[in-house]
């Protein structure tokens, strides 16, 4: 289950930059759409970060060594 909200949290951040974008791109910096789709990745990035804490302590998900 929280494999699958990490995967919406990741895909979320995803929306927003591409909405940061377009705000980007749309009204060259007139408006606060991108400021408030860089706070909205920001928050999801804070909560991904989070969330992915709680399934490595849980147990959930395991981390993978470094293989040299």
């Amino acid at each position: 289950m929280i494999k699958i909200l990490i995967l919406f949290v990741f895909a979320a951040i995803l929306l927003s930059l591409g909405t940061g974008l377009f705000a980007l791109l749309g009204d060259r910096g007139q408006s606060k759409k991108m400021v408030n789709a860089l706070t909205i990745r920001v928050a999801l990035s804070v909560l991904l970060f989070v969330l992915l804490y709680v399934a490595w302590f849980t147990g959930q998900i395991q981390p993978h060594g470094i293989v040299g």
